[in-house]
């Protein structure tokens, strides 16, 4: 087995002759990286582990803090922060693992927005195609599992900000139930719905790494059967505007699913969406939250550029009453409870985790309708998880060309139970995605 330094070197190497164009990673951490790994190979030369974590590649999106440096969470303002005093708690606990923590990624400016551009630190190009967009927030976490400069990211979920990512660029992303993951020394959007989770190559990965962060001890992922489970597909307005080629590969996936003994029943949510669509019609429980994290230079005005779709939708959320935010919570809660009663017919919902594959980053930046009704897009399947309190999957789909990504849902809590679905399911379509990267079709 190759060491693990040599592997770090590798990685290295070639981040530093492409220095000059670096976007995917903010930060890079060499030194403390190679003493990371050479004391992984150490342990692995006398047989001792600290565990799956031991000794993988690790990037952190740019809003982990990190000992002694300030976090800028995508953004100029953040460069003169005070420096953090100690690493946040899912640093720590991946160091304690053994992870080598190689840098800090790139990330949409505050965590806002999920299109993947940053005005200030320049937009990752997709793994698969540097011309289209990475996906947001967690923009170079996507990038960099995609292109092999991590083997495991971590990033942050408010609204779709691993989801979105993991589909556009062809990996797996795991949203765990908020307050799974400590968020503490996690620079934040919104305290409601934030959530800290993984982007990995496959689904045993990341359920390592969402153990680690959460505090659990290490065990084996065993694949539940898909025969007899329950794949609610909640079609309606979750399903509109779908690309052909996004919908064919979901309907592909969903036939397979059936063939290996999956019982697929639709099941209709379009009326709670609806309820909080109402409820939240106003302001987004996210930009309310995130104009609280961000008052003062509301009010005062930003002393560095901001970007503009940041600042304006947080800028009109700050002027909204105290009631509108409240009255918007305290229907988000009775939903969410009502949506865990919906979903306890079935044992996941599955629907694509966008409904479009990644545009190109110049057609964004030139048509801003275009860009708008994208990032709606984006957002409308993932941001279903967040909203209503539950933990979410994306894995790849087979398909021709650009990466999808095929969503799974769990109820509040049921982590580990669709991480379990999650690895049979990836195991069904791994050899389809294998077939597609040879020969370019899905038979």
């Amino acid at each position: 087995m190759q060491p693990i330094r040599d592997r770090l070197e590798i990685i290295l190497s070639r981040l530093a002759n492409r220095a000059a164009d670096e976007k995917v990673f903010t930060k890079l951490y060499a030194e403390a990286a190679r003493v990371a790994a050479d004391a992984s190979d150490a342990r692995k030369r006398v047989g001792v582990t600290l565990g799956p974590l031991d000794g993988t590649i690790v990037s952190i999106k740019d809003l982990f803090d990190v000992a002694g440096e300030p976090t800028t969470a995508g953004s100029l303002m953040r460069k003169t922060a005070a420096p953090a005093q100690r690493d946040a708690a899912i640093v720590s606990r991946l160091r304690q693992a053994g992870a080598v923590v190689i840098g800090k990624t790139n990330m949409t400016e505050f965590a806002f927005t999920a299109i993947g551009d940053n005005m200030h630190y320049g937009t990752p190009g997709n793994a698969v195609d540097a011309s289209r967009i990475p996906g947001g927030s967690s923009s170079g976490a996507g990038v960099s599992v995609g292109e092999g400069t991590s083997d495991i990211s971590i990033g942050s979920d408010t609204g779709g900000s691993i989801r979105i990512p993991a589909a556009l660029n062809g990996v797996v992303g795991f949203k765990p139930t908020a307050r799974r993951v400590p968020l503490s020394g996690t620079f934040p959007l919104s305290g409601t719905l934030d959530s800290v989770g993984p982007l990995a190559r496959t689904v045993s990965i990341c359920a390592a790494a969402d153990a680690v962060m959460a505090g659990e001890a290490p065990k084996e992922l065993v694949a539940i059967p898909l025969a007899g489970l329950r794949i609610g597909i909640p079609r309606g307005v979750l399903f509109g505007d779908t690309e052909g080629e996004v919908g064919s590969a979901f309907e592909y996936c969903l036939g397979k699913i059936e063939q290996a003994g999956a019982h697929i029943t639709d099941l209709s949510i379009d009326d709670m969406i609806a309820d909080l669509r109402a409820a939240t019609r106003r302001g987004s429980i996210a930009a309310m939250e995130g104009a609280e994290v961000h008052a003062d230079w509301l009010a005062t005005g930003a002393s560095v550029p901001v970007d503009p779709h940041v600042s304006g939708p947080l800028s009109r959320a700050a002027l909204l009453p105290t009631p509108v935010y409240i009255r918007a919570l305290r229907r988000r809660a009775a939903l969410a409870a009502a949506m865990d009663e919906r979903l306890a017919s079935v044992d996941v919902l599955a629907l694509p985790a966008t409904p479009v594959t990644a545009p190109a980053i110049a057609s964004m930046a030139e048509d801003a309708e275009l860009r708008d009704r994208t990032e709606g897009l984006l957002l409308r399947n993932t941001q279903v998880a967040n909203q209503f309190d539950l933990c979410a999957i994306s894995l790849p789909m087979p398909g021709p060309s650009l990466p999808m990504g095929l969503m799974l849902v769990a109820r509040n809590g049921h982590d580990r139970h669709l991480l379990r679905i999650a690895v049979s399911v990836e195991r069904l379509l791994g050899v389809d995605r294998q077939r597609v990267m040879d020969d370019g079709s899905v038979r």
